[in-house]
């Protein structure tokens, strides 16, 4: 964690002893009196889906500020989402209205991943643009057609190169569904672990995408909040393989 403190700023209330109730690897970086900020594992849902309604970040953390007692006023509310093989942080709110404050400003915040992808680019820097629509399946693709997708920009940065991998450093400058996954697989250079936008079976466990920073104003503050998640040591073992 990465909190700037400043004069009047509201002084986290970090519970380290919350974490026991957490499942493994859902981590709390920062809690406020209006935000929850934590670092999400690979394999942990965002919010409930048809055939899970339980075993999600939201529910675990809903049930954490409740501290236990089920008729308890106090909630969480989704800010945004990360895919669910995708580890890293994810910022609550603790009021609508936080909620609401914070969409209105996330064109302005600014979000870096790191992923590794399979290859090496012939260009170690650069952004990648395409208009991108979904089908039918749930499936994100480019299309050149202004009218039937939204634009979405990838900046990228190569980091550190293997014969096989290419650790990268991703600047989200927009937020679309699956956008990082599908830009680098237009690219040719698949995230290694993504069977649904590159190889099918690459051998490897999960998704080599963490989202690694947030930075933004706190929308009652008006301080500047940072915050880092520490990337799991999958991405290190994977680099350092021949």
């Amino acid at each position: 964690m990465q909190d700037i403190p400043k004069p009047n700023t509201r002084i986290a209330k970090k519970k380290h002893s919350a974490n026991r109730h957490l499942p493994r690897g859902l981590d709390i970086i920062y809690e406020g009196d209006d935000l929850l900020v934590v670092n999400k594992p690979a394999g942990l849902v965002t919010v409930g889906t048809a055939t899970n309604t339980l075993r999600t970040a939201y529910h675990f953390l809903t049930d954490y500020v409740k501290k236990g007692a089920l008729k308890s006023r106090n909630r969480i509310f989704i800010v945004h989402r990360l895919d669910q093989w995708t580890s890293g942080i994810l910022v609550f709110a603790k009021s609508e209205e936080t909620k609401f404050r914070l969409q209105d400003q996330w064109k302005d915040t600014q979000k870096k991943y790191v992923a590794i992808v399979h290859g090496q680019l012939a260009k170690k820097e650069g952004v990648i643009t395409s208009y991108l629509a979904e089908n039918s399946a749930y499936v994100v693709y480019s299309t050149p057609d202004a009218a039937k997708g939204k634009l979405a920009h990838t900046a990228y940065k190569v980091l550190k190169e293997t014969r096989h991998f290419s650790l990268l450093e991703i600047n989200l400058l927009t937020g679309r569904k699956n956008q990082i996954r599908v830009h680098l697989a237009d690219e040719g250079h698949p995230i290694v672990g993504d069977s649904k936008y590159g190889k099918k079976d690459d051998g490897q466990k999960r998704l080599a995408l963490h989202a690694k920073s947030i930075s933004f104003t706190h929308p009652i503050t008006q301080k500047q909040m940072e915050f880092e998640a520490k990337t799991p040591t999958y991405f290190s073992t994977l680099m350092a393989a021949k």
